[in-house]
């Protein structure tokens, strides 16, 4: 067995090796990719799918493995390279949605972005004509046309517009909360266009099949924990992680790390529901998550800020140090009115926070009842402290 058919094996096995990963994530989101940004990672894990039996199939008739057929060969580097390109628009809008641009949201800015996607297609067919891109030559070898590089560029222009996007909303104050996601958006998209690059150079190297196959199952464990863990409006943990996080300090009994709990509420939101609006009530939900991220930014031990329900919020801080708690409740009021002026809200948007210390003996339902009498008290005591300035 001479070496290019040693190596034209082994890229075809781990083509087929990711195509089975790949595969099996498909069928793993299917019938749950409802919501537009599931749908969007779906689609794109199709076209990832696509590219991959177009490459499989032409690596097999470069080398002899299927009949070669000029005709053949062409439509299948076509359909990789435009499958290739939309996959990467999909990524592109999969974080758009992840980082809750409103820009995407709208049908025209949609659209427009898929330009490069419209430009891929013509270029394609311009190629069938011209073989600027790639070609067959006279011997019946494949080859690269002057103008190969383009088609990279093209399809990887969305990653690189994704990473400086997300890198640019890492200074972004009002989106605090969502940091950790921004660097992950920043910093992921480089490994499959990385892969896609030496490829590029190493054609022979099928270093972009894997990446990629490796990119879709990151993205899948990432998709998964957020549909698990993560409230999908205000991007905090959810309550049922909340319930995981607590029962698990509970039974660490050996660690004797204390916990606090603060209970959070919004005041007069079902108010600010009925007169501005569910948008504005949204809006208004997602001001006070980020409120509780910057307040708790200076915490240097273990935490968990999660959407209890409704306007309902709950912090568990692992300390036994009342003041940093204290710190920390009296700051989340003053970061909120900062930000709600900040967004020119048309309302006053305030909130009331009890705190309890945790019991390991306790469940976490009895632990915020009694976060919960605090924070009536100060509810109490605020509106007293209105009435007498009336």
């Amino acid at each position: 067995m001479d070496m290019q058919t040693l190596y034209a094996l082994v890229y075809i096995e781990i083509n087929i090796v990711s195509l089975v990963l790949v595969g099996i994530i498909r069928f793993k989101t299917s019938g749950i990719a409802r919501m537009m940004e599931q749908r969007n990672f779906a689609m794109s894990i199709d076209t990832e799918l696509i590219s991959f039996v177009a490459d499989t199939l032409f690596v097999m008739m470069k080398y002899g493995f299927l009949p070669f057929n000029e005709h053949a060969v062409l439509i299948l580097k076509s359909i990789y390279f435009l499958a290739i390109t939309v996959m990467c628009y999909f990524w592109f809008v999969y974080f758009e949605l992840m980082q809750g641009s409103e820009f995407i949201q709208k049908p025209e800015n949609a659209l427009y972005s898929s330009g490069l996607v419209w430009l891929m297609s013509l270029l394609l067919v311009v190629n069938a004509f011209t073989g600027i891109l790639f070609y067959v030559d006279d011997s019946g070898t494949y080859r690269r046309g002057a103008a190969f590089a383009v088609v990279y560029v093209v399809a990887y222009t969305y990653v690189f517009v994704t990473c400086f996007r997300a890198f640019l909303e890492l200074f972004n104050r009002e989106k605090f909360m969502q940091r950790r996601t921004f660097i992950w958006m920043a910093v992921f998209p480089i490994i499959p266009a990385g892969a896609g690059i030496i490829q590029f150079i190493v054609p022979e190297l099928p270093s972009a099949c894997a990446a990629l196959s490796l990119a879709a199952l990151i993205m899948y464990l990432n998709w998964t924990e957020r549909m698990i863990s993560v409230d999908p409006l205000t991007k905090l943990s959810n309550r049922q992680f909340l319930q995981h996080s607590y029962e698990q300090w509970a039974t660490e009994s050996d660690s004797g790390e204390p916990l606090y709990l603060l209970m959070i509420d919004a005041n007069s939101f079902k108010k600010i529901n009925d007169t501005y609006g569910h948008i504005q009530g949204d809006a208004a939900l997602i001001r006070i998550a980020t409120a509780l991220e910057m307040a708790c930014s200076d915490f240097h031990g273990r935490k968990n800020i999660a959407r209890y329900g409704g306007d309902e919020f709950v912090i568990l801080l692992y300390t036994d140090d009342i003041r940093q708690v204290n710190n920390i409740s009296g700051s989340i009021p003053v970061i909120l009115k900062r930000l709600n002026k900040q967004a020119n809200a048309p309302y006053e948007l305030t909130v009331s926070i009890g705190a309890a210390m945790a019991d390991r003996e306790q469940t976490i339902k009895e632990l915020i009842e009694m976060a919960d009498e605090d924070m009536y008290l100060e509810k109490e005591r605020m509106h007293n402290k209105m009435m007498q300035s009336q």
